[in-house]
């Protein structure tokens, strides 16, 4: 409690305890495992990922009840090495996990069977090996595609290279797979981990493979009949409970439905579909198979790789968006359900209090803020910076055509941290501390990247003036942010407010800084962003700006051109159809979204609406000229004048200040204002600028 406030009475459901089998937790809040957020890792030979330690500390103390850290593969992709032959690197994390007990928290770790199957994240570099056998076998002391590159079927086409096709995995490496999840467990047991979770009859994994007709036509002990298909999962809980014991918690990661139309393609939200995957009448039927078989608990969501939007929801998605299809199941089962996919606090309080729901896994927004529980509790909801579900921090795996998966390999610190706040797994790094030299700072610029660095600055003790040239502060954010799914967006431009509001920062608004001359202070910091970007077309000028069209400054006809297939003009795209407008995209590459640090989960949901808008398409197709009633592109095909009423032009944003050019010593160019990129760039860049002054 901080200030005599207290916690909404609305939340009190989540400070309930529960038991998952013999587990007793404090409380309804899970942070479940997510990509990068490894304890013990195997990906590449077992290993301690030393920062876990501060991160997960630090939110114990903030009152978590159960941890779930990243899947731990019982088998490595890389270097070919069974987890359970590695008791050395558990030993490591046993101080971890003692330290998270003296805190009152319990702590289970996942075991999956790694990226294998049909889903395997193939990264771009991989591509060239994985079409070519000789390469594979020269290769396999290092890299096992063979091992990664597998299905229950002979044949099928691979997620991130459609290109290439998976072996079926043998009976006697399914029994490998199962003795692995066994022994690795026993050696969770042995460190004190209080439980573990399977990874999965979930999000189209391996064993998920083997569940669904459209992915599983074996005629063995493993295909067939619906008992056949779930063998492999009920066959690792029963291994797990003949090492480990009867009474030792066993959680499955459980995907209600797989929501897929087709190969790579999902069922947006609200969509009309035949289910190729695990319907509702079939999960019914499986989760009490499943809880019968021995699992404790079900850790639940929707989707698989071919509508990965559902697993791993982005901001298209709504808020809370798998809790229908995870209540629903509720009723079948007599174990805890839990639910995960953007659940909020209050949504999954009242879902708890009405025995709808068992618990709630919150992931992202606690990477996004540790605090997040504690802020709960003290009554101060607007100091919790909320997570936008960007991606851009903590799963930024591209996906364009042909591509792979592909990721910017020269950002290390990418899976399992955070665009909004790099202080997550980055505890020593990014320590505030008092500074040793006080000086004066001035900020010229009022966005994203003008706050951040306004805000560390003086949390460090400078003193800071901070200029903005309008009466808004947000910058190009608030453009961003105005579609009516940006919600958190626009929560996001409310917590910087609060924040600045709370510290002795000194606003200067409807202030523009001409010249650097204007100013008497220690350092200057250039954050005023970038401008939009202009084509040498004719009648470029009659177009609507992206940012216009965003802000509501001009209005558009019925049927709109969106100019550009990035991530900004397929969300245009998106808004102008869910507004009854008929839009239509040029985009010159060959796919949409083709861009790194943008989720594939954000992309192919994008995709995924715009299809479901029936939104027309031209790639690798180039704006040629705007004439007053229509466009005139050059097509594949040739050059095609269409009918429109408007045209929006997102065609990407050039820095756009004159102040770059009177850059010193103490002179600091910031974000887009230096080079564009994107959200996690220019906070990440605020927080190294501000920890050098």
């Amino acid at each position: 409690m901080q200030g005599g406030r207290k916690m909404d009475k609305k939340y009190e459901a989540l400070f309930t305890p529960f038991r998952i089998g013999t587990c007793e937790i404090k409380n309804r809040v899970i942070i479940p495992a997510m990509e990068g957020t490894n304890i013990v890792d195997n990906m590449a030979g077992p290993k301690f990922n030393e920062k876990s330690h501060d991160y997960y500390i630090e939110r114990a103390k903030n009152d978590v009840g159960l941890f779930i850290p990243g899947m731990i593969p019982v088998y490595s992709m890389i270097m070919g090495k069974w987890l359970h032959k590695s008791p050395k690197v558990f030993e490591q994390a046993r101080p971890v996990v003692e330290e998270i007990h003296a805190n009152g928290s319990k702590i289970f770790f996942q075991l999956g069977a790694g990226f294998a199957g049909r889903n395997y994240t193939l990264a771009t570099q991989m591509l060239k090996i994985a079409g070519n056998k000789a390469l594979k076998t020269l290769t396999n002391p290092i890299l096992h595609l063979n091992e990664m590159m597998v299905a229950p079927d002979e044949g099928e086409q691979m997620v991130w290279a459609p290109q290439y096709k998976a072996r079926q995995l043998t009976v006697k490496e399914i029994r490998n797979y199962i003795e692995g999840y066994a022994k690795s467990a026993k050696l969770c047991k042995e460190i004190g981990v209080d439980g573990v979770e399977v990874h999965a009859v979930h999000e189209g994994y391996l064993m998920d493979q083997f569940t669904t007709k459209y992915t599983n036509h074996r005629t063995d002990e493993y295909g067939g009949s619906f008992e056949n298909r779930f063998r492999f999962a009920v066959e690792v809980v029963r291994a797990i409970k003949k090492e480990c014991g009867e009474d030792y918690p066993v959680m499955l990661r459980y995907s209600v439905t797989s929501k897929v139309i087709g190969f790579k393609t999902g069922a947006v939200p609200g969509e009309e579909f035949t289910e190729l995957g695990r319907d509702m009448e079939e999960s019914e039927k499986a989760a009490k198979y499943l809880q019968d078989a021995g699992y404790d608990a079900l850790d639940a969501d929707n989707g698989t790789y071919d509508s990965w939007y559902w697993a791993h929801p982005p901001v298209y998605m709504p808020l809370n968006c798998n809790l229908p299809e995870v209540e629903h199941i509720k009723q079948f089962v007599d174990i805890p359900v839990i639910c995960a996919g953007r659940m909020q606090a209050e949504t999954a309080a009242q879902a708890i209090a009405e025995g709808r729901l068992d618990a709630v896994a919150i992931g992202r927004q606690f990477i996004c803020d540790g605090e997040y529980l504690t802020k709960l509790k003290e009554g101060r909801e607007e100091d919790i910076r909320p997570c936008i579900s960007c991606h851009n921090g903590c799963l930024p795996i591209a996906y364009y055509k042909n591509s792979g998966a592909a990721a910017d390999l020269s950002s290390p610190n990418s899976q399992g941290h955070c665009a909004l706040n790099p202080v997550s797994f980055e505890e020593k790094k990014y320590e505030i501390k008092e500074a040793a030299v006080k000086k004066k700072i001035a900020v010229i610029g009022g966005g994203i990247g003008g706050m951040e660095v306004a805000r560390l600055c003086s949390m460090m003790g400078h003193t800071v003036d901070l200029y903005e040239k309008t009466d808004q502060l947000g910058g190009v954010f608030i453009a961003a942010a105005a579609p009516d799914f940006k919600e958190k967006d626009k929560e996001l431009i409310e917590w910087y407010k609060t924040q600045i509001k709370k510290l002795p920062i000194t606003l200067h608004m409807n202030t523009e800084i001409t010249s650097l001359s204007e100013i008497q202070t220690d350092e200057i910091v250039v954050a005023t962003g970038a401008a939009p970007r202009k084509l040498p077309v004719p009648g470029f000028e009659k177009g609507i700006e992206a940012i216009d069209y965003l802000l509501g400054k001009k209005e558009v006809g019925t049927k709109v051109a969106v100019i550009g297939g990035g991530l900004t003009g397929c969300e245009i795209a998106y808004d102008l159809a869910k507004k009854g407008k008929e839009p239509f995209v040029v985009e010159m590459t060959e796919d949409l979204i083709k861009a790194l640090g943008i989720c594939a989960a954000n992309s192919s949901c994008l995709r995924d609406l715009l299809r479901y808008y029936k939104v027309p398409v031209y790639l690798e197709s180039t704006l040629k000229e705007i004439q007053d009633h229509n466009v005139v592109i050059l097509t594949p095909d040739g050059e095609k004048v269409i009918d429109c009423d408007s045209v929006v032009l997102s065609v990407g944003y050039v820095p756009g200040t004159s102040l770059v050019k009177e850059s010193s010593e103490h002179v600091h160019i910031l974000g887009d204002a230096a080079k564009v990129g994107n959200l996690k760039n220019v906070i990440w860049g605020a927080y190294d600028l501000a920890f050098s002054l």
